[in-house]
């Protein structure tokens, strides 16, 4: 594996690896410090937890290399010290703004350390903390010097921000308390300032998925993406991310919000009566869809149109893009000099009504809504990352794409990177799991579903309820896993009865409530106790978790999670059958699905030491189609047992 990374630093293009959990797969990144060549590294992560791994990892590399440079980004919400409300990035974009122009002022004036000058002192007294127009840290992060070469005056960081930066890189300090040790400087430009530095950059995906953000931060280390390689962990997910971040959405509330902005600004910009009349328009296209009988359907983008258009004094979708688009931007620059960040409703119903006008001629969105309790959302969807990921790899001299659930490489190689030119290098690894065979069992139920057809069988569900109480016959905590909510809670209703000397913890809809929960789930083999954790496949509970030893001994998961299928899911599978042929319909429909087993299946066995059981509990595994994507350890492995069979072999196994 080391050396395959080694080779793809050196030669460039894409690497696909598919690693078993608890492998070491982090350690990747040693390989491509031997062959990088002095480009730089960026590792993208999901998660805290993520980056945390990968500052472990450079720790341990640093041992035996003392020079190498390390830092990290965050997002700037978790690192931000300055008050006020709204969008962190604009906040920080408008009051960066407003405070290089006031150190450029004072410094024509030949005040060049603005920490120090009274004037902006003064202004920094007078700065509204709920309403902030320049911010203290970002100043006390600058200084102006002479520019030598080209005359006048430039901007650079502090030499407090270069002190901190040099003891980040050193000490390496910690997420948790960054903000802290930076006092009053600002932390993303003592940590971009770090970055300019180091050799390893970890950050979360948004900063290279997002294009506007990836730019901007090319230009702040000043490295062109052809200089860079590319690590991304979990790369499983990958396209949900980026699909997420080139989709857009629109409800009422925001189409309130729309109608106040305009009302808030009439005064001041004339004409927009005009715009104004298309808003009832929209909320009647929304309030006639609240009598569809289904949750989430297609909807047809002329119509929609041709609907806002018929009482409007425009003729064409065109003219309205337009107009709110300059309408969204002059309220964004009215607001900014109030010191007010939100992001207003103009501007969402802007970005939706601009994407909703270009999916008309890109197969690759899909117009739909979906209804959520009393809300209803309009959305375009985008359903292939293919040419989004493409466009990444190309740009870059190597990408690295590692997981421990990429399986099959295959698909995931078609759907990531169909877009990319014939002749490109994109190649393909799987490690296989040397992990202790006699540590773990895999068994597969031949009698249980959670296919439709038998959803409201008696029989099905006592062979579930009956499966689960077997399973808790084993030591330790353990963890069930469903496809849904809904059938969660119908199964823990019927077994959880039968349950004595277990603690039950049944996974909240509400995030605030996942973590304490969870603490006291995996605390319970330390005091002498056990329980059982039942949880949504894809839920808070299946994925970024390590569960080691007891914490976590043995998982089923019951039924195949395959989304509801419905229109806009056969719209779904049609393009992808146009794009890949018959094996788009498992990479539309059945991937994603596969996916959230493995992922809950990998919570178990997180070290060589771990033992553990791994349950499938549907009989759809068993089909070849199915069981043929499965891991190649997974496939050797797996027994198949019915509800008789299934006692006697749990109790070999203890």
């Amino acid at each position: 594996m080391l050396h395959r990374a080694f080779e793809t630093a050196r030669t460039g293009g894409v690497l696909l690896i598919d690693a078993p959990t608890g492998s070491g797969k982090s350690s990747v990144v040693s390989a491509l410090l031997a062959g990088r060549r002095d480009r730089q590294i960026i590792v993208a992560v999901r998660t805290i937890s993520q980056l945390t791994t990968y500052i472990r990892e450079l720790e341990l590399i640093r041992k035996k290399q003392p020079c190498l440079k390390f830092s990290y980004l965050v997002g700037k919400s978790s690192m931000c010290p300055l008050g006020g409300s709204g969008d962190t990035y604009r906040k920080c974009e408008a009051v960066k703004g407003f405070s290089t122009a006031l150190i450029r002022e004072r410094a024509d004036r030949g005040s060049l350390d603005p920490s120090k000058d009274k004037v902006i002192l003064d202004q920094i007294r007078k700065n509204d903390p709920d309403h902030p127009i320049i911010c203290p840290f970002f100043i006390r992060s600058r200084m102006a010097i002479q520019n030598e070469k080209a005359g006048g005056l430039r901007l650079v960081p502090s030499d407090a921000c270069k002190r901190l930066s040099t003891q980040v890189i050193e000490r390496c300090i910690k997420p948790d308390t960054l903000r802290e040790s930076c006092g009053g400087l600002c932390p993303y430009e003592v940590m971009a300032q770090a970055s300019l530095q180091a050799d390893v950059l970890i950050c979360n995906y948004h900063h290279i998925m997002d294009e506007q953000i990836r730019e901007q931060l090319y230009l702040n280390l000043q490295r062109e993406p052809s200089e860079i390689l590319l690590l991304i962990d979990e790369a499983h997910n990958c396209g949900d991310v980026m699909q997420d971040i080139m989709s857009v959405s629109l409800d009422h509330r925001a189409l309130e919000q729309a109608d106040h902005d305009i009302s808030s600004i009439k005064k001041e910009v004339k004409d927009l009566e005009a715009i104004r009349r298309l808003i009832p328009g929209i909320k009647k296209f929304l309030d006639g869809l609240r009598r569809s009988a289904v949750t989430e359907d297609w909807f047809d983008p002329q119509l929609f149109s041709r609907m806002i258009l018929r009482e409007s004094l425009y003729g064409t979708m065109e003219e309205v893009v337009d107009e709110f688009m300059d309408l969204a931007e002059n309220i964004r620059e009215t607001n900014s000099k109030r010191g007010d960040f939100r992001t207003t409703g103009i501007e969402r119903l802007s970005a939706f009504l601009y994407r909703l006008h270009n999916s008309g001629t890109n197969p690759a969105y899909l117009t739909l809504f979906r209804k959520d309790n009393e809300n209803i959302y309009l959305e375009v969807r985008n359903i292939d990352p293919s040419p989004a990921l493409s466009t990444l790899a190309r740009e870059h001299f190597c990408s690295v794409y590692i997981s421990g659930t990429l399986t099959p490489l295959s698909s995931y190689q078609q759907l990531y990177f169909r877009a990319l030119p014939v002749d490109y290098p994109v190649s393909s690894f799987s490690l296989p799991n040397h992990f202790p065979k006699k540590n773990r069992i895999v068994l597969t139920t031949a009698d249980i579903t959670s296919a439709y057809s038998q959803r409201q069988s008696d029989e099905n569900l006592k062979r579930m309820i009956s499966y689960i109480r077997t399973f808790c016959t084993i030591p330790g905590n353990l963890g069930v896993w469903f496809p849904s909510y809904q059938m969660l809670e119908s199964v823990t209703r019927e077994v959880e009865m039968h349950l004595h000397d277990r603690e039950v913890f049944i996974e909240p809809r509400d995030s605030s409530e996942a973590g304490p929960l969870l603490t006291r789930f995996m605390s319970l083999p330390g005091k002498g106790k056990k329980g059982i954790l039942f949880a949504v496949c894809g839920g808070k509970f299946s994925e970024g978790l390590d569960y080691r030893g007891e914490m976590l001994t043995g998982a089923m998961v019951i039924g195949l999670p395959l989304a509801p299928w419905n229109q806009v899911r056969q719209m779904i599978m049609h393009y992808y059958t146009r794009q890949y042929g018959e094996e788009g319909k498992f990479i539309a429909y059945t991937l994603p699905a596969l996916n959230k087993v493995l992922q809950a299946l990998g919570r178990v066995l997180r070290t060589p030491e771990d033992r553990g059981v791994l349950i499938i509990g549907d009989n759809r595994f068993l089909d070849p189609s199915i069981k043929e994507r499965l891991p190649g350890w997974m496939q050797e492995e797996i027994q198949e047992v019915n509800v008789h069979s299934f006692p006697s072999l749990l109790k070999g196994w203890n």
